[in-house]
């Protein structure tokens, strides 16, 4: 009997020792009602308050611009970057460049062999002895016509015979300029089966796809030459963002995922929108720098136009279960004669970040004007509502 009343003892123990320790160590009536304090309450004495030095502000209207991220190629404009052909095709006499290499415009590239070179040299020079002797008929006919010795019948003939002639002559002349040989230097002694194949452009050899020996036809490409000295990107960024640039911008961009920022402005924007939805964008490189070479893909920021945005000091803001919070003060009471202050934990979303703040998404309702922001101490109430969570029963 001894040894029951023992045990019903010890309980009793027990079950007043977990009231004292849910209550702080105080005795208390359980009929007395307790302040519930809400979750989203912190609750601080005045000397508290003083200890983590809190401050207080309010949220401010500022211009703020972001940055857009895209992607593109480096690129030159089209008269920067040159195809190189020959018109009539022919068998690759020499040549001595290879990619990379260094090439002003007008340089010979290579020489062509083909007969047709021969052919059309030769018939330019009969036909330029014919027309020679057609216009020297032609002006003593119509002097014999205008005294009247010469039929009109006769004049039309020889007429016709030098238009004809004259026509072929500028025709063929063309057709010699077209594989780069000058009909004014052209004469008897002078006819060649090989032709020069020349730079159009000044730059950088990109392409070399001939041999000696090789017969290219007029559809080959030869040489493919790139002017390097003005690049430029172009951009696609999604519909969605037409409106975040503009002529003018800024742009950082970085290739080869290197650290080193290159920069570039926009000067031209796209008139319409692709099948795939995107918008093409041109910005004209600023930097000079040698590892920059087209075709070369980009990751680029676009600083975006500056907009009047709510923001607080960064360090306002804090992140609580992967959420974003700001605390705001909720009013000031008394208890048992000590004064105490109560925050509240509103929830935000973060937006454009520039420098020491940030851009922050409000609430509906939210007043900027009445409602005071702890814009110091902020994580010292944060810690004060997380260890009060931990300490509850």
């Amino acid at each position: 009997m001894k040894k029951n009343k023992f045990i019903l003892f010890i309980v009793f123990l027990v079950f007043t020792s977990s009231i004292i320790s849910c209550t702080g160590g105080k005795t208390t009536n359980v009929a007395t009602e307790e302040e519930i304090i809400p979750e989203d309450i912190v609750e601080l004495r005045f000397d508290q308050i003083q200890l983590i030095d809190i401050e207080l502000g309010k949220v401010e209207m500022l211009p703020m611009s972001g940055k857009l991220k895209v992607n593109g190629i480096i690129t030159v404009e089209p008269q920067n970057y040159a195809t190189v052909c020959m018109p009539l095709g022919g068998f690759v006499k020499s040549t001595s460049i290879m990619p990379g290499d260094k090439v002003e415009k007008g340089q010979i590239l290579a020489r062509l062999e083909n007969q047709e070179f021969v052919d059309i040299q030769q018939s330019y020079l009969e036909a330029k002895n014919k027309f020679e002797y057609a216009e020297a008929e032609f002006k003593r006919h119509t002097a014999l016509y205008q005294e009247d010795v010469y039929s009109k019948s006769n004049l039309q003939q020889v007429t016709a015979d030098y238009k004809n002639l004259k026509a072929q002559v500028t025709s063929y002349q063309q057709k010699l300029a077209l594989i780069g040989i000058d009909p004014k230097n052209l004469n008897e002694e002078d006819i060649s089966r090989s032709v020069a194949v020349v730079s159009p452009i000044s730059g950088y050899v990109k392409e070399v796809n001939i041999n000696i020996g090789k017969f290219v036809s007029p559809s080959d490409v030869l040489f493919e030459i790139v002017n390097s000295d003005k690049l430029f990107l172009e951009l696609s960024i999604f519909e969605k963002e037409v409106d975040k640039v503009a002529l003018n911008q800024g742009i950082e961009f970085y290739i080869n995922n290197e650290k080193e920022a290159h920069n570039a402005q926009i000067y031209r924007t796209a008139k319409s929108i692709n099948n795939d939805k995107s918008y093409k964008v041109y910005a004209a490189v600023n930097s000079n720098c040698n590892k920059l070479l087209p075709g070369m893909y980009v990751n680029a920021f676009i600083a975006t136009t500056p907009k009047m945005v709510s923001t607080l000091p960064s360090e306002t803001i804090v992140s609580f279960d992967d959420k974003d919070y700001i605390f705001v003060f909720d009013k000031n009471k008394e208890e048992n004669g000590q004064p105490f202050t109560e925050y509240r934990m509103i929830e935000v979303q973060k937006g454009l970040v520039n420098g020491k703040n940030t851009e922050v998404i409000l609430p509906e309702g939210f007043d900027i004007q009445s409602i005071k922001v702890v814009i110091k101490g902020a994580y010292n109430l944060l810690s004060a509502k997380k260890n009060a969570g931990e300490m509850s029963c």
